[in-house]
């Protein structure tokens, strides 16, 4: 397998939150360039105010202008912005947010065009960034426009647990609307198949968590789980993917259920963010599953009030690039083994996992 340096391409996220301090604080680190090439998309006159703003003083990047000529032993940064940007560490500001867009814009152009091989991007303001040309709830409904996607996951990665979330950016009271068979069961096969390509298991066990209480209390406290994740879950099986459920939110991570499975769908946002964060906030990754490129962001947002203080972790942004890059060479790994069957062995099966399953709650028939 060709074992080539991945040029990392990085958007700066907005100024004034702690964007910069976590990628300086990555980037320090000489052993990353080990692993990949780093390439910011930002501003040098930035990058030097916060420097000084966190008293940083042994580290400066490589100003190129292009990622063609990007020093593979520097952290590299191409300039995105004006001169006379201002910034007001702390502050959602309009000139944050166009910053921002500017500058993820250019990373996502030269991720399409393969001047990068991977995408971490920084925490956005998703209010101040909203414009004529940035209309969308987050990063993920940007990037699946921007690629032509006809399906994302929003996938939240740890060494505990990933879990994806059926409906994304959603408002509560919209979330029973956007959930139907065919949606879900779109999620559940595109959550199989990252877990194949992406994360190299070969045959991966996905957990369905429920909707309502009790994951309905058979249909007591609602109708969801009969009506409509049961059958998603049953067609999934008669395809041949190993899912399971759907099983009560609460008592599947509150008895630890979670650590018996490869992949959980949660079916909305604080279902699956609330326990994923509680139990992996400093090293948990955002990953944006279903795209025909990678994109990785740290689980945290702008945290603007703390930024400039050097109080920011940046565990979490390492390991958005990390992770990155390992997905970069599993799909490699991927289209190789495709080429060749025979090498089908190099790929982790994970079987252990249906050793012991949690109950479930509707004792309809398992695919064990």
């Amino acid at each position: 397998m060709d074992q080539k340096i991945i040029i990392a391409g990085i958007s700066q996220g907005d100024i004034n939150g702690i964007g910069y301090e976590v990628i300086i604080k990555t980037l320090m680190d000489g052993m990353i360039n080990d692993l990949c090439i780093p390439v910011v998309y930002g501003s040098p006159k930035v990058a030097a105010y916060h420097r000084k703003a966190l008293n940083i003083t042994n580290f400066s990047f490589n100003n190129i202008r292009s990622a063609d000529e990007a020093n593979p032993r520097k952290a590299n940064m191409i300039n995105c912005l004006d001169d006379n940007i201002r910034v007001e560490l702390g502050k959602s500001t309009p000139q944050g947010g166009e910053a921002a867009f500017i500058s993820l814009e250019k990373a996502v152009d030269d991720l399409k065009s393969g001047k990068i091989d991977v995408l971490v991007t920084a925490p956005i303001d998703k209010k101040n960034i909203q414009s004529e040309n940035f209309h969308f709830n987050g990063h993920t409904e940007y990037l699946k426009a921007k690629a032509g996607a006809d399906e994302v996951l929003m996938f939240m990665i740890s060494e505990n647990m990933r879990i994806g979330i059926a409906t994304g950016h959603c408002p509560l009271k919209e979330v029973s609307g956007q959930i139907t068979v065919p949606s879900l069961l779109s999620k559940i096969r595109l959550m199989n198949h990252s877990l194949i390509l992406d994360f190299a298991i070969r045959k991966p066990k996905i957990a369905v968590l429920g909707l309502n209480p009790h994951a309905g209390d058979n249909s007591l406290l609602g109708n969801e789980e009969a009506d409509i994740i049961i059958p998603a879950i049953n067609q999934a099986e008669k395809e041949g993917i190993l899912v399971f459920g759907p099983f009560p939110a609460d008592g599947f991570f509150g008895a630890g259920s979670f650590s018996k499975f490869d992949g959980i769908l949660a079916m909305y946002h604080d279902q699956g963010l609330a326990p994923f964060k509680a139990l992996s906030f400093d090293s948990g990754v955002n990953f944006t599953a279903g795209l025909p490129f990678i994109r990785t962001s740290p689980v945290h947002g702008t945290a603007f009030a703390i930024a400039g203080k050097g109080e920011a972790s940046e565990n979490s942004f390492r390991q958005a690039l990390f992770l990155a890059c390992s997905i970069f060479r599993n799909r490699k790994m991927y289209e190789e083994i495709s080429k060749n069957p025979l090498k089908h062995q190099d790929i982790e099966t994970h079987s252990d996992k249906v050793d012991e399953l949690p109950p479930d709650i509707y004792n309809h028939e398992q695919p064990l």
